[in-house]
């Protein structure tokens, strides 16, 4: 292989890589463009991870769902299956409207949907709760800045705007205490 053919194909595998990072970055982007915005308060969660840095661990009422809530069919017994979370909005903060195993298609106007995930296995017939992961789950903040969070948290006072897009998909846009912005996330 000659050496501009080396060149060639490294620039090759350059761009390929390239390519691939600016879709993921660009996919992110327009969920935080064009999504339909969402509030959520949040509950109180206890994170502690010195190897990550500052940041905030969030939960929210449609992170834990009972099973019986949940309509349709599961993929499998004992899988973990999707779940698509049906949220309308009740005064300034979004609320569970319904739940399904399978997407709906039957949305209202004044509903959103999101797509949320389970991290363990379950019997769909049972009487548990299953926890659910939407992919907002953690805010990275500056230095220092975490604890007032935290703190907010427990006080029942911080909320996210969220954008959702159509298929579903959550990505945190900023997070607020006592309703007043205290970090926008950025495009890129």
């Amino acid at each position: 292989m000659s050496l501009l053919m080396k060149y060639a194909a490294a620039a090759l595998v350059a761009l390929a890589q390239s390519g691939v990072l600016g879709y993921i970055i660009e996919s992110r982007a327009q969920v935080l463009r064009n999504g339909q915005e969402i509030v959520l308060k949040t509950q109180p969660v206890d994170p502690r991870d010195l190897m990550r840095g500052d940041y905030v661990t969030l939960g929210y009422d449609i992170s834990n769902i009972d099973v019986k809530q949940i309509t349709g069919t599961a993929q499998l017994a004992q899988t973990i299956s999707p779940v698509y979370v049906a949220m309308k909005k009740s005064f300034d903060i979004w609320a569970l409207s319904r739940a399904s195993w399978q997407p709906i298609t039957d949305k209202s106007a004044e509903e959103v949907v999101l797509k949320g995930q389970s991290d363990s296995y379950f019997y769909p017939d049972s009487s548990t709760s299953i926890r659910l992961y939407y992919g907002i789950e953690q805010f990275y903040v500056p230095q220092g800045e975490g604890r007032v969070i935290e703190d907010g948290q427990r006080e029942q006072a911080v909320d996210v705007v969220v954008a959702v897009n159509d298929a579903g998909v959550a990505q945190l846009k900023s997070l607020r205490l006592d309703g007043k912005t205290l970090y926008d996330e950025p495009l890129y």
